[in-house]
């Protein structure tokens, strides 16, 4: 068994790809006091307080690092479909970003909701509403997606209960976005932060 040395100032970790290939059975949609907006053509700064609002535990950083031109062409991508999730008072408290670009294909590109709203069952009522659209466009032959070590414990677990399937297993490894100032020094306290060496 071999250990691969991480460089000083990067995170290392393991991502797990799953897929559907067959359209679930219909079941009932489970209640709950949020509902499902289509946010077409958002902004990009509205996007991202958002993404970061949600994904700032586990230290999602990829749309951070774009620039306003690079995630608008991908946000206002017409077989791309956003949406926001809200609470009673019309607050976004999640999203679904559903990613069609490859024919016969949808990835489940981001399903998150704020931290607040876990363990309240909230996630199988947008996951529902996920597989509902994904599967809802003509052609889709297999809806995927891809979670990490770093993502909420229970995230793997959830997917796989909601009926996706493990296909490939990858190491990841990045720049540490809190050293990059992409997040804040603090966040993700759960994940070591390990500093690189000053230059000489």
């Amino acid at each position: 068994m071999g250990l691969t040395a991480v460089p000083k100032g990067e995170i290392a970790t393991i991502v797990t790809s799953l897929e559907m290939l067959d359209r679930p059975r219909p079941a009932p949609m489970p209640h709950a006091p949020i509902r499902l907006v289509r946010w077409n053509d958002q902004t990009a700064d509205k996007y991202r307080t958002l993404f970061r609002r949600i994904g700032e535990p586990w230290l999602w950083y990829s749309r951070l690092e774009m620039n306003d031109s690079q995630l608008i062409a991908i946000i206002h991508d017409p077989d791309v479909e956003l949406f926001a999730v809200v609470d009673p008072k019309g607050i976004e408290v999640g999203i679904l970003e559903l990613d069609f670009r490859t024919k016969g294909q949808c990835e489940l590109a981001f399903v998150g909701l704020i931290p607040e709203l876990a363990g309240q069952g909230f996630g199988r009522w947008l996951m529902a509403h996920a597989l509902n659209i994904a599967w809802s466009r003509k052609l889709v032959a297999r809806v995927w997606v891809h979670t990490c070590t770093l993502d909420h414990p229970g995230a793997l677990r959830f997917y796989q209960r909601s009926g996706f399937k493990p296909f490939e297993t990858l190491i990841e490894t990045f720049p540490d976005p809190r050293l990059r100032g992409i997040h804040p020094i603090d966040a993700a306290p759960h994940i070591p932060l390990i500093r690189a060496e000053s230059a000489n």
